[in-house]
């Protein structure tokens, strides 16, 4: 295939570009090179391309960032979104396209809340989410004229590269300056309770390649590990694997409410017979190792 990947130089697209090329795809891929809220800058970029498949990465991925800035995050998420689906349709018949949205946008709800499915109401609650949420409805929109998009709600994931924005990688970035003295030993956290569904990265980036197939029908899945994990776990696993052993501060600028967030992947391995295959206690050991070697 010759797949245009958008959002090719964050976190994920800078794994997912190489996977493909060495797959034999060719891949034109786009940063911050083009602007995806700038309809006619994304329509030219499609129109060089010619692309049969995409792969829509770009976002602004962080809840904290939408807080400060709803508008932007709605712009990017949800209306760049919409030009790239436009420019993918006129320039790319027939492409396969996944749209990449988030399991954040299902109730975060109860410690007893089951795994989320597909078919579950959404309740996102953040403009990250919001926006999340509306790029989605519109690709459905699309997706019921006929064209062929799949959704794709990913659930937490994490790895080596990842900024320190999202909370595995705080806590190891933290955990690898205490452990080289930059830091005094104490551990900034929000609300450990709270439960989450964490993958890999690679093992997410293995999900998108097999939607990438057009045998695959073009629907909504969830890309979930249905494992519960708490963020406490989450660092203590991450202690476990250090030299020091910390005190923890309860940082009420980053402390929210206790909840759960779940999902159930049965829809995608029914599908394409994908399963999580890297231990997540492996990819915090990676995320450690990130960190001691790319200082902040």
């Amino acid at each position: 295939m010759h797949v245009l990947v958008t959002g090719a130089g964050g976190f994920v697209g800078t794994r997912l570009v190489p996977r493909l090329e060495a797959e034999g795809h060719t891949v034109t891929a786009h940063d911050l090179d083009v602007d995806i809220t700038d309809a006619d800058a994304v329509d030219r970029a499609f129109a060089r391309a010619k692309p049969n498949a995409v792969i829509h990465l770009a976002a602004q991925s962080s809840v904290a960032a939408s807080l400060a800035d709803p508008e932007g995050s709605f712009r990017i998420n949800y209306l760049g979104t919409r030009n790239v689906l436009a420019a993918a349709q006129q320039h790319g018949p027939g492409a396969r396209i996944l749209v990449i949205s988030s399991g954040d946008l299902y109730d975060q709800g109860d410690a007893d809340a089951r795994p989320r499915r597909e078919s579950d109401p959404l309740h996102p609650n953040s403009p990250y989410a919001k926006g999340k949420a509306a790029a989605e409805q519109w690709a459905t929109c699309e997706a019921e004229r006929g064209a062929d998009i799949v959704r794709i709600r990913a659930f937490n994931h994490t790895g080596a590269g990842q900024t320190d924005r999202f909370v595995a990688s705080h806590f190891a970035r933290q955990i690898c300056d205490i452990e080289r003295g930059t830091q005094p030993s104490s551990l900034r956290v929000g609300n450990l309770d709270s439960v989450r569904d964490f993958l890999d990265v690679d093992d997410v980036i293995e999900a998108y390649r097999l939607l990438l197939n057009p045998a695959v029908p073009a629907d909504i899945y969830n890309v979930a590990s249905g494992k519960p994990i708490t963020i406490g776990e989450i660092l203590e696993t991450l202690i476990d694997h250090s030299s020091v052993r910390p005190t923890i501060e309860v940082d009420p600028d980053l402390f929210r409410p206790t909840d759960r967030l779940v999902g159930d992947a049965t829809r995608l391995r029914e599908a394409t017979g994908w399963e999580p295959r890297i231990p997540f206690s492996s990819t915090l050991e990676g995320l450690l190792a990130f960190w001691r070697q790319n200082p902040r």
